[in-house]
Order: C-alpha cells, then sequence, then structure tokens
C-alpha cells in the first residue's frame, strides 16, 4: 500500500494523471479530433453548394452576390471568362436562365483556407445563344476570407459529351 501511494503522489505521476483527465474533459468538446473542423469545413462548403444552386435556379442575385469574392473569375463552358459583375448582370438580365440543375458526385477537399469541389451537373436553360441544356463536370476553388466566411474565387466548367457528338 506504500508503494501505491508514494506512486500517486509522485510528481510525475501526477502531472500523468492530470493530462489523462484533462483529456477525457475536453474530448467531448473536439479538441482531440483534428477532423472535427474538416467535417464541419465540408458541411459548410456542401451547404454553400446548394445555396449556389438555389441562386442560379432562382436567378437570385443578392444570394450569388454574397456568394462571390470580388474577385471572382469564371471559366465557362465556351472558354469564355466572366467577371463576378458579369455574373450578376447575366443573371439579373435573364441572359442566362436556368430551369433545371441537378448535382451529383460532389468531391469537397479542403486545403486549410482553401475548399476545392467538384462535380456533376445535368442543367437545362437557355443562354443568349440558345438551349444550354447538357450535362457539365466542373470544379468550383472555395477560399475563407479574413471574416471566416467562405466565398468563391473561381470556377470553371467542362461540357461532358456523349458518344456521337462531335467537339
Amino acid at each position: 500500500m506504500k508503494k501505491l501511494l508514494a506512486l500517486v503522489l509522485a510528481p510525475g505521476f501526477r502531472s500523468a494523471l492530470a493530462a489523462c483527465l484533462a483529456l477525457v474533459c475536453l474530448a467531448p468538446l473536439g479538441f482531440t479530433q483534428p477532423g472535427l473542423h474538416r467535417r464541419d469545413g465540408h458541411h459548410q462548403i456542401d451547404q454553400l453548394e446548394e445555396d449556389w444552386r438555389q441562386a442560379v435556379l432562382k436567378s437570385d442575385t443578392n444570394a450569388m452576390s454574397a456568394l462571390l469574392a470580388d474577385d471572382f473569375m469564371g471559366i465557362t463552358a465556351r472558354g469564355t471568362l466572366q467577371t463576378r459583375d458579369q455574373v450578376l448582370d447575366n443573371m439579373r438580365t435573364g441572359r442566362i436562365h436556368l430551369t433545371a440543375l441537378d448535382v451529383s458526385d460532389r468531391k469537397v477537399r479542403i486545403y486549410g483556407k482553401t475548399a476545392v469541389v467538384t462535380s456533376f451537373a445535368h442543367m437545362e436553360g437557355t443562354n443568349i445563344d440558345g438551349d444550354m441544356t447538357g450535362n457539365f463536370r466542373y470544379t468550383r476553388v472555395y477560399v475563407k476570407n479574413q471574416a471566416g466566411e467562405w466565398k468563391i474565387v473561381s470556377f470553371e466548367a467542362s461540357r461532358v459529351h456523349v458518344h456521337g457528338e462531335h467537339y
């Protein structure tokens, strides 16, 4: 019994015991789970992707404005560059109007304050050139700004061609 008491009273044992107790107490708060922030970030990006989808379908320029960074640059499936103001103007004037946008095969990768999203999208709608219904793969890049908000800084879409289509 004296040996056990001496062990419990030893300074090194007390420090180790205190550290173990701290870990047990703090674990439910997420302090010992480095993946917790990653999962939270993935959830935030998934929600922003849905916000983007709804903004496009509703031509909601206010919602889209909140999602896009001031220095946003997009590349359309035709290779055209679009700034934030051009995207918002196209939505506002109806030059681009989507009636359906189904997204699948979404992958979100987070690298610190940058998130890269790739997805497959089937969309139906029109633009100034006419019908733009089709299947697309896209990449969207988010960056967390100084206020801690994720903003879309880049977007690029590529049309998925079906067998027999000419480029």
